[in-house]
């Protein structure tokens, strides 16, 4: 079958009629079963659809011409441009189609026995501003000196990273209830399908002397990662994933089981060691055989326990955006390019130890492509400095599949991709909890989409790993998941489980967590010192009219919602809100911190103005000894 994956748009001739015939109860289904989970656009319909050829003899003139900066293959990251001429009368219902692999067919679909309803990207034809008004036209034939068949052209750019599978634009009559397909491009290869690309590094534990590196490829072959002033090498361990690892149900299959799948090729990841804290390196990896990746610098954090400044940026869901003209594809989250662009600054100044990433990681939801524009959107990021991440719900919910949530969220991902790609140190597999020192910080990063109730695995961890942390060492304690116990967004379902909050927040009260931070809403909400919806403390203005909280006599943790990383905003309602929510914020950007051993600040960077939309900061002193 034809998988659509990405970068679709719209391109329906004028001679070749849609029907408007009513959906299969199937489809209907699927749109119950999906809904509000995995994203649905208006290419719906196309899905699992046996495709017939177009008339062709209708119109002789239509081309299709993709045009790559390189004649010997696609380079690793390119736009293309597709040029359609040939068309007799323009349209808003235009499409053409990017496919992969090219040898897709659809000889396999069941037609309506399996239609559900996710899609490929897409992108409207009408993004060339002068094709609705055909300002791009050519004469196909003359009688005398009149004109007497005329066509429109309409050029669109494609961007185009390293996916390691050859390509194939094609392009679609019969708009998308009846497609029809018209012209298939010969296929595109890539220049070098294995390259190791998109490297991106996370901390092993707390003593800052290791690294891993992560990188993707083409190559099942161990690769390595060479780095540091001797030229050190390290060889990677390599992994990967199959359709049969993603999630499925009985009555309708996955996105990533089904229509969504694209081979991940492999996962390396190597260790290097021997490193020093706070310390920048240079380094590059892959192999002779399949070539290596430009030379990168990278710092390490700050040990744990340390009395060195810490710098850090926070924030959850994010996700990615397409950088070419597409307007409606799969799950695109708006805010995410003006996100990373600033941290981008921040990270090349210098200026940040790390970086947290809590939940909603690329919102790709069963279509596994767009794990690789995710990671080639954060390469700049990660490949400098340790990118820490958290599980949440669209990479792990699915019905039957383990998860608290019976929720089709993940597309049928259940977490394998995620926890391939982003190894942290985590507890075990499919146990996607773990703690880091860095400075002066103990970091707590829990799953929320794992079991967290009472004697659970994770629920004894988060009490043996609280219980253990050192205050003398690291008097901040910060506790980090994805779904919230506090927000003022009232959704359906609930941003909020009563019950999350009822098991696990009087841990985070017993251990005297400092501040807790979560995404899942998309916005950004600061608290008051609150416990059990009560306001325990307020803080106190200092002299610079910053809200600063007194942990020397602690009361309770201060709470914020950071999902405002890229994903489309949530609304705030000012009726009737609640006592403990002292700063609300809707606009895009992230969490910037700032560590020493009596101070903790923070501030809300909008990503679009750089300003500061929101400050506070926690004092204690070095001699404040949290109470057991």
């Amino acid at each position: 079958m034809f998988k659509l994956l990405f970068l679709v748009i719209s391109l329906f001739f004028p001679f070749y009629s849609s029907s408007s015939s009513s959906l299969h109860p199937l489809v209907v289904d699927s749109e119950k079963f999906h809904l509000n989970s995995t994203a649905i656009s208006d290419f719906r319909l196309l899905n699992r659809r046996s495709l017939i050829s177009c008339p062709i003899n209708l119109n002789p003139y239509i081309k299709l011409e993709v045009i790559s900066k390189s004649k010997d293959g696609l380079l690793d990251e390119e736009f293309l441009d597709v040029v359609v001429s040939g068309v007799s009368i323009p349209s808003i219902d235009h499409w053409v189609a990017l496919i992969t692999p090219s040898n897709a067919n659809v000889d396999g679909c069941p037609e309506s026995k399996a239609l559900y309803l996710q899609t490929g990207d897409l992108i409207y034809l009408r993004s060339d501003p002068d094709y609705l008004q055909c300002k791009k036209r050519e004469c196909k034939k003359r009688v005398g000196n009149n004109c007497v068949i005329q066509t429109c052209n309409a050029t669109v750019s494609f961007h185009v990273i390293n996916f390691r599978t050859d390509v194939e634009v094609a392009l679609f009559g019969g708009g998308f209830t009846s497609p029809c397909l018209y012209l298939r491009s010969q296929p595109l290869p890539f220049l070098n399908p294995s390259a190791p690309l998109y490297g991106q590094l996370s901390s092993l534990d707390s003593t800052a002397t290791s690294m891993r590196l992560s990188w993707v490829s083409g190559d099942q072959n161990p690769q390595q990662v060479q780095y540091g002033k001797d030229g050190t090498r390290k060889t990677s361990i390599v992994s990967t994933f199959s359709q049969n690892d993603m999630c499925n149900t009985s009555r309708i299959q996955s996105p990533a089981k089904d229509f969504g799948w694209h081979d991940p090729g492999f996962i390396h990841s190597a260790v290097m060691t021997q490193l020093q804290p706070s310390t920048t390196y240079s380094y590059t990896y892959g192999s002779d055989s399949v070539g290596w990746s430009n030379q990168t610098t990278f710092r390490t954090p700050p040990a744990g326990g340390g009395g060195n400044d810490f710098h850090f940026i926070a924030f959850g869901d994010m996700g990615k955006a397409p950088l070419d003209s597409s307007s409606a594809e799969h799950y695109i989250q708006p805010g995410s390019i003006s996100v990373v662009e600033a941290m981008k600054e921040e990270v090349e100044r210098g200026e940040i130890d790390g970086v947290f990433h809590i939940g909603d990681i690329s919102y790709a939801t069963g279509f596994l492509v767009e794990w690789d524009f995710f990671l080639h959107l954060i390469n700049p990021i990660a490949s400098r400095l340790p990118y820490m991440t958290a599980i949440g719900n669209h990479e792990r919910d699915y019905l039957k599949s383990g998860s608290v949530y019976s929720l089709t969220d993940s597309g049928g991902e259940c977490g394998v991709p995620y926890e391939t790609y982003f190894q942290m140190p985590n507890y075990g597999k499919d146990k996607p909890w773990y703690s880091i020192e860095m400075a002066s910080i103990h970091f707590t990063i829990i799953s929320t989409e794992h079991n967290f109730s009472i004697n659970s695995p994770q629920y004894e961890w988060m009490k043996s790993d609280m219980a253990s942390v050192n205050r003398s060492r690291t008097p901040w304690l910060i506790f980090m998941g994805h779904r919230p116990m506090y927000s003022s967004i009232r959704s359906i379902p609930p941003s909020v489980d009563p019950y999350f909050v009822d098991e696990v927040e009087p841990l985070l009260l017993q251990y005297q967590v400092d501040l807790a931070l979560f995404g899942h809403v998309h916005n950004y909400e600061r608290t008051c010192s609150v416990f059990e919806d009560n306001c325990k403390a307020m803080p106190f203005k200092d002299s610079n009219g910053i809200d600063t909280y007194d942990h020397n006599n602690y009361t309770a943790p201060v709470h914020a919602i950071i999902g405002m990383a890229g994903f489309e905003l949530d609304e705030f309602f000012p009726i009737n809100v609640e006592r403990w929510s002292l700063v609300r914020v809707k606009k895009f950007g992230y969490l910037r911190g700032h560590a020493t051993m009596e101070e903790l600040s923070l501030e809300m960077v909008n990503a679009d103005t750089r300003e500061v939309e929101d400050s506070f900061k926690i004092i204690k002193s070095s001699n404040s000894t949290p109470k057991t």
